[in-house]
């Protein structure tokens, strides 16, 4: 078996790992002395753009290329100067001598940016890097790019420049780690490889049947674990001497202790006979426990059977259970989106109507100026044209332009407030809005289903107040409340009234919505805003609207809403939500 050194395995270790720390800090040396060296050196480059950029702009901008040609060859004279390139505003090449990077392989550093135009170059693949600089002509206290120039230096200048550095420290390193293997070596074998193969020699020697005279003796060393070790040797060669005089005397009393179990043995074997014949009946009664067991047994696998087939069956019907509660809440959200839209489908009816008069008001007038342009050029070509019927012409024109675009306007403010309303009401995005202009949005899309009445409503809100919210939602909750109001709360009302308080608090906007209409019942007070609640099933209703409501204020807007029936008739509902910037 080939015996492995302790000592020689430490030192290996110990040396190893001392390699390892010395060629990583050399090398972290060499990097730190590289990069220190091609930071001097892009210094020496920003120096350099300083020293030339003054009279490079001035021959640029006068057009003198020669001495452009003339200032890139001094510079490319100096040894850290590998390559320069120099271009006009067009980024044409003026001069170019030297090394270049190639497009392709070239890499800006962001970190290097001067003022917003000068930049650091490199290149890993080509072992060049640089810097790039604009040329800034000022005339007249305006400045003006003319060119750039880019400055190129090489990783064989920095190598250059740390050559000597490098094999002083690659020479330092060999020396120390060549002192340390010695002095280590040295240690080693004095310290640990001689003393244990002293130690090993005699513990070869050792005599089983004179333990006394195997003890190790005092090799005089400084107190430290080998005399550890030794002293633990010699303490067991005492306890081995002790073991051999208790192992005699132990030897006596064992054979004694056989002549006792021999005896003993034969008392035994009349013991077993006779529990043997006990054991047989004891066997009997055991079988037939067991056959009892065993019909138990089975009777509990059928009751098992029996229950997972139950277990199986409900598992079934929970299954469907739960794809009909699925269907159930698709079909409810259907239910809500159609009837979140019912309200604009509505009102694109009702615009589409009020639309049709303005609109054929303005084709009349276009008509009639038509027939008088007609009735004019017919005078104007047989002659008759005179100053009475022009200013007649003029007249009628204007009365009937001035009428198509007030019925103009009139229809595009419909169809203005409305596209407002629609888009916001389709979309779930947050924007920020005026309170008073959108309310007003708002009530004039509803035009169409107020002038059919003689209802009025009051808006008492701070033209100043803006929010960032969902402008759908706000619209959605002011139609369904008017709808509800007119529907139910003014029903055989003339004139109903109905009032909107828009105030901004800490952040929170505060809406209050009231109309003097007939106001709810109790109960109706308390299922207002449960679903398919209403009291109009038979007119169509589908008990959604104030459902609705609650869900956009608290769900879309944050906000939390109130009602209550008010003490002189009528309803009011307290609505608040945040504005959603200071969220």
């Amino acid at each position: 078996m080939k015996i492995t050194s302790i000592s020689r395995k430490l030192l290996t270790r110990v040396l190893s790992f001392y390699f390892i720390l010395t060629v990583s800090v050399t090398g972290i040396q060499i990097i730190v002395e590289y990069w220190n060296t091609k930071n001097h050196i892009n210094s020496e480059l920003l120096t350099l753009e300083k020293t030339i950029s003054g009279s490079l702009t001035r021959a640029v901008w006068e057009l003198n290329t020669q001495q452009a040609i003339d200032i890139s060859e001094g510079l490319i004279a100096i040894p850290m100067i590998k390559g320069i390139t120099i271009t006009d505003e067009a980024n044409n090449i003026i001069t170019q001598l030297g090394e270049i990077i190639s497009p392709d392989k070239l890499k800006l550093d962001s970190d290097n940016i001067l003022n917003g135009e000068a930049k650091g170059i490199s290149s890993l693949t080509e072992g060049l890097f640089g810097h790039s600089f604009p040329l800034i002509f000022e005339f007249s206290g305006r400045t003006t790019s003319v060119g750039r120039v880019t400055l190129l230096s090489s990783n064989a200048v920095i190598f250059s420049r740390i050559e000597v550095g490098i094999y002083f420290l690659i020479g330092n390193a060999i020396v120390k780690t060549a002192f340390l293997v010695f002095l280590f070596t040295l240690a080693f074998n004095k310290l640990l490889t001689t003393p244990l193969q002293e130690l090993t020699d005699q513990i070869s020697q050792v005599d089983l049947d004179d333990p006394e005279a195997s003890k190790l003796h005092s090799m005089n060393y400084k107190k430290n674990e080998l005399n550890v070790l030794e002293d633990a040797y010699n303490n067991l060669i005492d306890e081995l001497i002790d073991f051999k005089d208790k192992l005699a005397s132990s030897q006596l009393e064992t054979n004694a202790a056989k002549e006792q179990l021999d005896e003993q043995n034969i008392q035994l074997e009349q013991e077993v006979a006779r529990k043997t014949s006990s054991l047989s009946s004891t066997m009997l009664k055991m079988e037939v426990q067991q056959k009892e067991l065993r019909q138990q047994k089975q009777t509990l696998q059928d009751e098992n059977i029996r229950r997972s087939r139950t277990e199986k069956n409900l598992t079934a019907t929970n299954k469907d259970l739960k794809s009909s509660i699925l269907a159930l809440n698709k079909a409810k959200e259907r239910l809500l989106e159609s009837e979140k839209m019912a309200s604009l489908g509505m009102l694109g009816a009702e615009i589409s109507h009020e639309i049709n008069t303005p609109i054929g008001i303005s084709i009349t007038s276009t008509s009639y100026l038509l027939d008088l342009l007609v009735r004019l050029k017919q005078d104007f070509n047989q002659h008759k044209l005179s100053k009475k019927g022009i200013a007649s012409f003029i007249e009628n024109a204007h009365q009937s332009t001035e009428l198509l675009i007030s019925n103009l306007n009139r229809a595009s403010d419909l169809i203005t407030s409305f596209k407002h309303v629609a888009v916001d009401q389709t979309s779930n995005k947050t924007r920020l809005i005026i309170v008073s202009k959108y309310l007003n949005e708002i009530i004039q899309s509803l035009h169409p289903k107020l002038k059919k009445t003689n209802h009025c409503i009051k808006i008492n809100c701070d033209e100043s107040i803006e929010i960032s919210s969902h402008p759908g939602a706000i619209a959605q909750i002011i139609i369904n409340l008017i709808i509800n109001s007119i529907i139910h709360g003014f029903e055989n009302i003339d004139q109903g009234e109905i009032t909107i308080d828009i105030r901004l608090h800490q952040q929170t906007l505060h809406l209050d919505y009231k109309d003097n209409g007939r106001g709810l019942t109790k109960e109706g007070l308390e299922r207002l805003f449960e679903q398919f609640y209403t009291t109009k099933s038979d007119q169509g209703g589908t008990g959604l609207g104030t459902h609705i409501i609650q869900q956009l204020v608290i769900d879309s807007l944050n906000g939390s809403i109130a009602v209550k029936n008010e003490d002189d008739g009528g309803l009011s509902y307290h609505i608040e939500f945040p504005d959603m910037r200071y969220q």
